[in-house]
């Protein structure tokens, strides 16, 4: 009996993780644009760009066996596919598309230039040595809020994998095929412009597994999409009450948004259903902590509290299961 509660990966682990990026071989530059950047510190692309991606399957993002991560997305220059790969401490850049000047202006934020880990003063041994033990973990500034916002919002209130699939078969069903050479197996796509997801007819969302609820706070936020957009170039306090403006948008979503969009180190996700347990079995043995005691317990990190809760997930010191795994429902069934 016990192993069937055996602990498995939730969305909340999921967030703290990274993505495996295969230690590949040089592949030949083919893209219209390049750019090669060499960080002036340690780099892990995978813990840096892997919050970045909606499950396995996820056709906006691949991690490639050549050692690439690839990343379709739609910036307002239109839409871009950027691939990144490091070699020998030199990061290799190529684009493809209308946005691909935008992406590559960006690449830097896209790998934490921005942050700073300097001010971050673990106060915890097993923070200590999970930081430690990943010096190239940054935190990611895409400069890009709906693409980080509607798949935040399809999260809510549902398991990772119910997300994961909703996201993936909208894009797919409603966006447009990724700019340039992307590798034909990967079927990457770019997510939908937003007067495309406002056309997304009723019957397609509930097919998507996706409630009236979710669907309405999406078609809301598109509705809004220049004001969404401006959040990211905004404070990340500002920039959440900016997104929560929105009804159906609260801080567990805006916070999740920021973390990505702001590259905000202060964002704490609160009401999440897994998070504070994590936190309080990590730094208190305390795995029925609530979000106040969470927030408590993260007092000495004020100001890198989303930092701190990132290695607190990567250190892998989470409490047992003891309760089934949360139950899926297929809303396209009823």
């Amino acid at each position: 009996m016990s192993s069937r509660f055996a602990p498995r990966p939730t969305r909340t682990t999921v967030r703290g993780g990274g993505t495996a990026v295969p230690r590949g071989v040089p592949r030949p530059a083919t893209a219209a644009l390049t750019r090669v950047w060499r960080p002036p510190y340690a780099l892990d692309l995978g813990l840096t760009l892997g919050p970045l991606r909606r499950g396995p399957a996820d056709p906006t993002f691949r991690a490639t066996p050549d050692g690439s991560v690839w990343r379709a997305s739609r910036t307002p220059q239109g839409p871009g596919t950027l691939r990144v790969a490091q070699r020998s401490g030199t990061v290799e850049a190529e684009a493809w598309g209308p946005g691909a000047s935008w992406l590559l202006d960006r690449l830097p934020d896209l790998l934490g230039e921005s942050d700073d880990p300097s001010a971050f003063e673990p106060r915890h041994r097993l923070v200590a040595a999970t930081a430690h033990r990943r010096p190239g973990l940054r935190l990611t500034r895409t400069g890009l809020v709906l693409e980080t916002l509607i798949p935040s919002i399809l999260e809510q209130k549902v398991t990772t994998d119910e997300a994961y699939r909703a996201w993936r078969l909208l894009v797919r069903a409603f966006g447009e095929p990724a700019p340039g050479p992307t590798p034909a197996q990967a079927r990457m796509h770019v997510m939908p412009a937003p007067r495309a997801w406002s056309l997304i007819p009723s019957w397609e969302w509930h097919k998507a597994g996706v409630d009236d609820k979710r669907a309405a706070t999406i078609l809301r936020a598109v509705a809004r999409a220049s004001r969404m957009e401006e959040a990211a170039t905004m404070e990340p306090a500002a920039a959440q009450a900016r997104l929560e403006l929105i009804p159906g948008i609260g801080p567990w979503t805006s916070a999740e948004t920021v973390q990505r969009a702001n590259g905000a180190p202060d964002a704490v996700t609160v009401g999440d259903l897994h998070l504070p347990g994590i936190v309080g079995h990590a730094l208190a043995d305390d795995r029925d902590a609530d979000d106040t005691e969470m927030l408590r317990l993260l007092t000495p990190y004020e100001g890198q509290r989303h930092r701190a809760t990132r290695l607190i997930l990567l250190s892998g010191r989470t409490p047992p299961r003891r309760t089934p795994k949360m139950r899926k429902t297929n809303i396209a069934s009823w």
